[in-house]
């Protein structure tokens, strides 16, 4: 009996829930060898990644309650490095203005070379999705439900596309449907799988808030599309407060280091 059989069979018998998987490793939870071919019988010919396998990614280990196992359908290498990796997040309800400037920072971002990392919910992180894909990119998508579900339904062919050439993540079992408390959990991993965020619209309290906070607490790089004042907008909020202001793909690039990209106008 393997130590990542273990995992396997803790992840798929609750469902992915961190705290019961935890609760199960801490009292030495009785695992027979039919239990563990009972899992991996369900599981079938799916892919997955267990906290003790040298594939497990170095940067997720550091964030809160990092998952004992992680599903995934694609390239797993493309979060193997968080440097090569970056995190585009934003409101469900974007303006047409915000859905723009998602699709071309994200392109952006693909034509640079990083890997454009999303939520893949509906707005701004599949137009952004769609914006790496256009360029030739390999996003990766991360999901708060199982990897062969496609959540929402309207996002069926970015999905596809993504399991095509970029990689579907999720720390949910294969067969695990949306639940609203996978959410806020799934928004860690946004966080902590890149190097820098980038906020693309949203409102000062949302689930985006949510993910910068735990982006913040990692000390990764913040970066925001302005919007006119008055708005509720988070992302003024936050370039009021420090991070960087985001109007084309040479501010990503100089917050990710490259000073070159910045135009003096002084």
């Amino acid at each position: 009996m393997k130590g990542r059989e273990i995992i396997l069979t803790l992840a798929m018998r609750y469902g992915g829930d961190w705290e019961k998987e935890v609760a199960a490793v801490r009292r030495h939870e009785y695992l027979s060898n039919e239990d563990i071919e009972e899992a991996k019988r369900q599981f079938g010919e799916g892919k997955y990644v267990t906290l003790i396998d040298p594939e497990y990614p170095a940067a997720l280990k550091n964030v809160w309650k990092p998952p004992l196992c992680l599903f995934y359908e694609g390239d797993f290498s493309l979060i193997e490095k968080e440097e090569k990796c970056v995190t585009y997040i934003g409101s469900r309800e974007a303006s047409s203005y915000g859905l723009k400037m998602a699709r071309k920072l994200a392109k952006g971002i693909s034509e640079a070379g990083y890997h454009l990392v999303t939520g893949l919910a509906k707005g701004i992180d599949t137009e952004a999705a769609k914006g790496a894909l256009e360029a030739g990119g390999n996003p990766v998508a991360v999901l708060g439900c199982g990897v062969d579900i496609c959540y929402p339904a309207s996002s069926r062919d970015t999905y596809q596309k993504i399991k095509e050439c970029g990689l579907l993540l999720s720390e949910y079992p294969p067969g695990t449907k949306p639940d609203s408390s996978h959410f806020p959990m799934r928004n860690r991993l946004l966080a902590g799988l890149s190097r820098a965020l980038i906020v693309g619209e949203a409102k000062r309290k949302s689930g985006t808030k949510i993910t910068v906070d735990y982006a913040v607490g990692l000390t990764k790089e913040i970066g925001c599309v302005p919007f006119p004042a008055g708005e509720d907008s988070l992302c003024n909020a936050l370039i009021n407060q420090g991070a960087y202001l985001v109007e084309d793909i040479r501010d990503i690039l100089f917050m990710l280091g490259d000073k070159s990209e910045k135009e003096e106008i002084f």
